[in-house]
């Protein structure tokens, strides 16, 4: 029998559906639910061949948060790229890119 899992996301919204407080919690993990300020999803549509994207973050996320946040997502796509794809030049080109512009916004030296 195959196993199945799910992830739900609560978005709290304000009268004007400004997010106010995200929470999320995955069937096969250990904890209740957790609270985000921010979250990123990408879906790739196999029949559109597109990709859809969900990006919601709270009031409560500062410039700088979301700065880091962008950062980290460049440069966990380099190493999703390498394990997907397997084309190591690409990779280490994405991860260039994410530390220029890591130094850029100064979220790295």
């Amino acid at each position: 029998m195959k196993k199945k899992a799910t992830i739900n996301f609560e978005i709290n919204l304000d009268e004007n559906h400004i997010p106010e407080e995200i929470s999320w919690s995955a069937s096969d993990s250990d904890f209740e639910s957790k609270k985000a300020k921010a979250i990123m999803i990408s879906i790739w549509d196999g029949e559109q061949k597109s990709s859809l994207k969900i990006n919601l973050w709270t009031k409560e996320m500062m410039a700088e948060e979301m700065k880091f946040f962008t950062f980290q997502i460049l440069d966990a796509l380099a190493d999703n790229y390498q394990k997907s794809v397997g084309d190591e030049k690409i990779s280490v080109e994405i991860k260039d890119f994410a530390k220029k512009i890591g130094k850029a916004i100064n979220v790295i030296k």
